[in-house]
């Protein structure tokens, strides 16, 4: 009986020793495998958290270019706090970035607070763009209203510039009817009697004769007449000083004053004393009074 009993003995305790050799395989196995199930779970995870870094730093990348935009019209908003707040978060957002750069172990609460941090750069950029256009459509109404002003004043200035004209035109008419008139101008050498002399080398003087006709527009009072006598060779026949013309000083030949009273003055004579010698041909008489130039005539002198 007990040499029965002893072999089931020996297998029940070899089997047992199996059974425990198996349970610690086992238990080794169960360990290993939750190792790798947590350090798979960890890849993931930093796997996960390197792809939503990388999608923040996408939109980041996103949100600057259409800032970049609007960035040259920052002048127009210069004083405006969204802008500052705008640039405080961009800050902010490239601290954070470049923080999850250098960790070896991503951080889902720091790319939480980053993904904070892009949303209210989300809304900022958001609020900074409507008040850009905001602007922009009051800067467009402004130009269209400068515009029409501009147009308007345009049309002013056309027609003040219309009427000045008018007015230049009616003033130089008015300048013009005051001014004197002569008619039947004539040139005479005379001998030393007063009578025509036929040959002007021998005249002793040079009478020029005229009319003032009857103009009431003209302002009455003492009219003094400058006369220049220019003689074939084109030299002035002076010796009665100078008078004022076209701001310069006029050299004249003789002079005559007159009194004016708006009637017609017939037979108006002013001489001219003979002190060089005359030659044949044509000379020219001028007549100036009021700053106006009354005529200019030629006439032929014979010997």
């Amino acid at each position: 009986m007990k040499k029965q009993t002893q072999p089931l003995l020996i297998a029940a305790i070899a089997l047992a020793a199996l059974l425990l050799i198996a349970v610690g395989f086992g238990v080794t196995q169960v360990a290993s495998l939750k190792s790798q199930v947590a350090e798979a779970q960890l890849q993931n995870e930093e796997l996960r958290l390197d792809n939503e870094q990388l999608q923040l730093s996408n939109e980041f990348d996103l949100l600057n270019s259409e800032f970049q935009q609007y960035e040259d019209q920052a002048q127009r908003l210069a004083n405006d706090t969204i802008l500052a707040k705008y640039t405080a978060a961009k800050a902010k957002v490239e601290q954070l970035m470049n923080e999850l750069k250098k960790e070896k172990v991503k951080s889902a609460a720091r790319i939480k607070e980053l993904q904070g941090e892009i949303s209210t750069l989300k809304g900022l950029l958001r609020h900074y763009i409507a008040q850009i256009d905001s602007l922009s459509k009051e800067n467009a109404g402004l130009k269209a209203e400068n515009s029409e002003i501009k147009a308007q004043n345009e049309r002013m200035n056309s027609r003040l510039q219309e009427e000045t004209r008018k007015n230049e035109n009616l003033s130089e008419r008015m300048t013009l009817a005051e001014k004197l008139n002569v008619t039947g101008v004539s040139l005479t050498p005379l001998k030393k009697n007063g009578k025509t002399e036929k040959n002007v080398k021998k005249a002793k003087q040079l009478m020029v004769k005229f009319t003032i006709p009857q103009n009431n527009s003209t302002p009455v009072g003492e009219k003094v007449i400058y006369m220049r006598l220019i003689s074939p060779e084109g030299q002035l026949l002076g010796g009665a000083g100078s008078f004022p013309f076209e701001g310069k000083s006029i050299p004249c030949s003789a002079r005559k004053s007159i009194e004016y009273s708006g009637d017609e003055i017939a037979g108006i004579t002013i001489y001219w004393d003979v002190n060089t010698a005359l030659n044949p041909g044509d000379y020219t008489v001028e007549l100036f009074t009021d700053g106006y130039r009354l005529t200019s005539r030629h006439f032929t002198l014979k010997k």
